[in-house]
């Protein structure tokens, strides 16, 4: 084969990727609010966040912090929002690139999101409950050291996600491969995969409507920056989670799914025997507990967690 049609052949190759590239980009459709509510938005360090509160303000503030992995976003809780806000004021926020908030090619790490829970926390809110699923949970833990915290409910926190690979990261990030390789991991049938193998028991309750949004969300400018870092390990925490909440006095409960296997319940049970936390076990559940079984999860927080009586202030 002449050299020269290898390159046409190479060029066509990459045209067609390029032109693959931005047609997904383009079929992305605005990035609606999926939560009951008021939408606000709160700059931090020039980036701006979108947030969303439901609920009375004189009832106890409760922020909840979605998971981390493509196409993320507060659209995670849509099951339980409504239902919280019957008891709690209710924030429910994107984290930095991710969902409704902006997402620029920053470096994303742990200690940043660490940063972001606790400066909102302080402005925003008012000694909340914090309800962090998944690697957020080690964001909430390294903020509550240095803000006022009500209480933490962790469900399937994840300290350790998988070896830092800064390779990763730097090969995600490139204009042609990393946007076409980002593509391939934020396809719906890998969405819908991660949701099937780790996010719930029952594959039936995966909707189309969730797979969507998690794939518009997916598809949004500068969308694959922070699951990056992620998928590098960049965002894992650099302490021990059980040394860290041994040393916490904010009351804390681990939340689990039974047949969790991304981060098995046993590893629920070694966290909570070696700091001394309380474990709740959801049956029939795997990593989103909350939303396959909202009904069980709101019961168990409106039994557990302190609440206004009608007509209290804070």
């Amino acid at each position: 084969m002449k050299a020269r049609t290898v390159l046409g052949a190479a060029l066509g190759t990459v045209g067609g990727v390029v032109l693959g590239n931005r047609l997904l980009k383009r079929r992305a459709s605005d990035l609606e609010n999926p939560l009951v509510g008021i939408e606000r938005t709160y700059r931090w360090r020039g980036i701006e966040t979108t947030y969303t509160v439901a609920g009375d303000p004189n009832d106890p503030d409760m922020l909840l912090l979605h998971g981390v992995y493509a196409g993320a976003s507060s659209h995670e809780f849509e099951p339980i929002v409504e239902r919280l806000a019957e008891n709690y004021h209710v924030y429910a926020v994107d984290l930095p690139g991710f969902g409704r908030s902006e997402r620029p090619p920053l470096v994303y790490s742990g200690a940043l999101y660490g940063e972001f829970v606790r400066d909102f926390a302080d402005e925003i809110t008012d000694e909340p409950i914090v309800v962090a699923s998944s690697l957020s949970g080690t964001f909430a833990v390294d903020a509550a050291g240095e803000t006022g915290l009500e209480r933490l409910v962790l469900i399937c926190p994840a300290d350790e996600t998988t070896d830092e690979r800064p390779w990763v990261r730097t090969l995600l990030r490139t204009p042609i491969v990393g946007t076409t390789l980002y593509n391939l991991l934020a396809s719906k049938p890998s969405i819908r995969y991660f949701y099937d193998r780790d996010g719930y028991y029952d594959a039936d309750r995966i909707s189309a409507a969730e797979v969507d949004y998690a794939w518009d969300s997916a598809h949004q400018s500068g969308a694959r920056y922070a699951p990056a870092s992620f998928a590098a390990g960049a965002l894992d925490p650099d302490f021990d989670l059980a040394t860290e909440l041994a040393a916490l006095e904010i009351p804390t409960t681990l939340v689990w799914g039974r047949d969790a296997e991304l981060v098995p319940l046993r590893e629920g049970r070694n966290l909570a025997e070696a700091a001394d936390l309380d474990l709740v076990v959801v049956d029939y559940a795997t990593q989103l507990p909350h939303a396959e079984h909202p009904d069980t999860f709101v019961e168990y927080l409106s039994a557990e967690l302190p609440r206004a009586d009608a007509g209290s202030s804070k």
